[in-house]
Formats: structure tokens, sequence, C-alpha cells
């Protein structure tokens, strides 16, 4: 279950890393993921909510009964 957001989580640096946040201005992922600028993609943010749904749900408990839906 560990690994079920992976394919989340490098779909979501894959996207932020096409940004102008991160080409231009040269922050980093973390700085970047964190905000709700306009040079952030809405396919970006879309990614970060759902890889965030993805880990809340690797802690839920009855997600943990049935298993994370996973990527």
């Amino acid at each position: 279950m560990s690994k079920s957001c992976k394919g989340l989580a490098m779909e979501l640096v894959k996207c932020l890393s096409e940004t102008d946040c991160v080409k231009v201005e040269k922050r980093s992922f973390k700085e970047c993921c964190g905000e709700k600028s306009p040079s952030i993609s809405s396919e970006c943010v879309g990614l970060r909510e759902t890889y965030f749904n993805c880990k809340r749900g690797q802690v839920d408990m009855r997600a943990r009964i049935r298993g994370n839906k996973g990527y």
C-alpha cells in the first residue's frame, strides 16, 4: 500500500517541472506545490489534490481494510 501513490507522485513532479514556477523562477518543487499561483496549471492543481487524497487514504482505517484505490 505504500507504493500505491507512487505513480501520482511521479506525474505531479513531471507536471510541476514543466511550470514557470520551477523553470523561470527557479523555486523548489515544495514551494511551487504549496501555493495557488497562476503559473501552475489547473492540471497540476488537480494532480496535487488527487495525490493528497491518495496519501490521506493510506492512513484512513476504512481504506486500509479495502485497500487504497491507487493509480
